[in-house]
């Protein structure tokens, strides 16, 4: 019998053996953390958990940003791209079968309808618009979604052309104000700023309130870089949204 040639433990498996660490990417998994969130979700103390974020993000998995309402409060983010990436890598590493890199794709057939969920965001003018307009395209429709802004303006330019380029209508949707809505339940409300994530109000009902932080697009000033950051915002916010159908369809 051939010996079976010595291989290590992939490091992304030794990352994730750690029952702290696990919880953590758990955690983020669904939603953008601060460090005392963290906490309180584990109920460990602060020093310790401190400890195992700094390995998830030396090795990427997570990584962090200030709050745009203080600057003094970190929010922790997981790449779920790079998560799947590793993943993915350790399973080639046991088994050329499992290592497929297949970009994952909308689970239409086991996505039932009645689903409700709301986008906000500060000016409800770029990112809870594009997550609104991306959710229902990806959702064909199965998915109720709409958004609103806790100081709402008007939808920019650039939303709507870069929706336009990934071949999504949204000229006919509209900022609004959460007011709007006031009295709604929602399945699920998703702030995707750190702004309106600290002002939102809670809804009725038992849904959930997640958060996708991300850095506003319409905030950059030379408009080359701020074409590219609606296109990277977008390009984020689809694989976000496909992730969190995948969690809806096995819900």
């Amino acid at each position: 019998m051939i010996p079976l040639p010595p291989q290590p433990l992939p490091p992304f498996l030794q990352l994730l053996a750690h029952e702290l660490r696990w919880q953590l990417v758990r955690a983020l998994s669904v939603s953008d953390r601060r460090v005392f969130e963290l906490v309180s979700l584990v109920h460990e103390p602060m020093n310790l958990v401190s400890y195992h974020l700094k390995q998830l993000r030396d090795q990427h998995l997570v990584h962090t940003r200030r709050s745009e309402v203080d600057g003094r409060d970190i929010y922790y983010s997981l790449d779920l791209e790079q998560l799947r990436a590793m993943y993915l890598a350790a399973g080639a590493a046991l088994h050329p079968a499992l290592g497929h890199w297949e970009a994952p794709s909308v689970p239409h057939e086991n996505l039932s309808s009645g689903r409700r969920v709301l986008f906000v965001c500060t000016h409800n003018s770029a990112r809870s618009q594009m997550a609104e307009g991306l959710l229902r395209h990806l959702s064909a429709g199965r998915v109720e979604v709409m958004s609103a802004g806790s100081q709402p303006s008007r939808i920019h330019p650039d939303t709507v052309t870069t929706m336009q380029q990934l071949g999504i209508d949204i000229e006919h949707q509209a900022a609004k104000p959460l007011s709007t809505f006031e009295g709604l339940s929602f399945d699920y409300v998703i702030t995707v700023c750190d702004r309106a994530r600290e002002v939102c109000p809670v809804f009725p009902g038992d849904g959930q309130q997640l958060h996708w932080g991300l850095p506003d697009p319409a905030a950059i000033p030379e408009a080359g870089a701020r074409v590219q950051a609606f296109e990277d915002t977008a390009r984020h916010l689809q694989a976000r949204i496909i992730y969190f159908l995948h969690e809806l369809a096995s819900a």
